[in-house]
């Protein structure tokens, strides 16, 4: 479905990543390890057309490396970034709003087909969003405004979604809300490609992760195979 090979991208003259390669299948989740400064963010910011790069990103098959943000979402990729990005001024119904994609889409064979997502599903998912949906999301706590995003992300009916530290800066009990919300996106079948520094959550719903180390991928396994692995784990990941 996703598939990066040899990606070298670029902070001006800056060479951030090295020749990254991985894939995402359908129905797959996928994560992204690695200390702060790795090139995790700038990995999938490439993929999203938000940071300069070479060499091959194909989703379905197609090049899309060099492409438009707003291209690479139309063709099925979402992108939750870090630092959430919500419209503060507009209430938390509105902001979904934004994200939604339309109340149809076409299937491969020309067919109309529902959107996978709803509102009340949003609402399900996080009931303290249908709690303030009309409450600007400025005013939102951090963890509501991650909230928020990621649901945000979801109306635009993503085939693949990308989420970036999704639980960086929570609570605890916040925290435990996005875990959840991340098995339901497993349970529905949707691809994920997720950044995130918990291993816990990381290695309980991934079915492949990968390590990166100074722009690079230093390991490709299992979430066992991970485990397994001390020295991978000391020198890559462990403070």
């Amino acid at each position: 479905m996703l598939q990066l090979s040899d990606l070298h991208a670029f902070y001006g003259k800056s060479h951030v990543l090295h020749g990254v390669s991985l894939e995402v299948e359908p129905g797959e989740i996928v994560s992204i390890l690695g200390r702060n400064g790795s090139g995790r963010s700038t990995t999938v910011k490439t993929v999203m057309g938000l940071v300069n790069g070479r060499g091959s990103v194909k989703w379905k098959g197609e090049e899309i490396l060099g492409h438009k943000a707003f291209d690479i979402a139309h063709r099925g990729v979402g992108y939750v970034p870090e630092n959430r990005d919500i419209f503060p001024k507009l209430t938390v119904h509105q902001n979904l709003q934004l994200g939604e994609k339309g109340r149809r889409k076409r299937g491969e064979n020309g067919s109309q087909k529902e959107p996978r997502w709803s509102f009340d599903d949003m609402y399900q998912l996080f009931p303290r969003l249908k709690d303030r949906q009309h409450t600007e999301a400025g005013v939102l706590s951090g963890g509501e405004q991650q909230m928020l995003t990621l649901c945000r992300t979801l109306m635009g009916d993503p085939e693949l979604i990308m989420i970036d530290e999704p639980t960086e800066g929570l609570a605890p009990k916040v925290v435990e809300l996005v875990a959840e919300f991340l098995k339901e996106l497993k349970r529905r079948g949707l691809s994920v490609l997720l950044v995130e520094q918990k291993l816990t959550i990381a290695l309980e719903i991934s079915e492949r992760c990968y390590v990166m180390g100074h722009g690079r991928i230093v390991f490709e396994g299992t979430p066992a195979d991970l485990r397994g692995n001390a020295y991978i784990r000391k020198e890559w990941l462990e403070v």
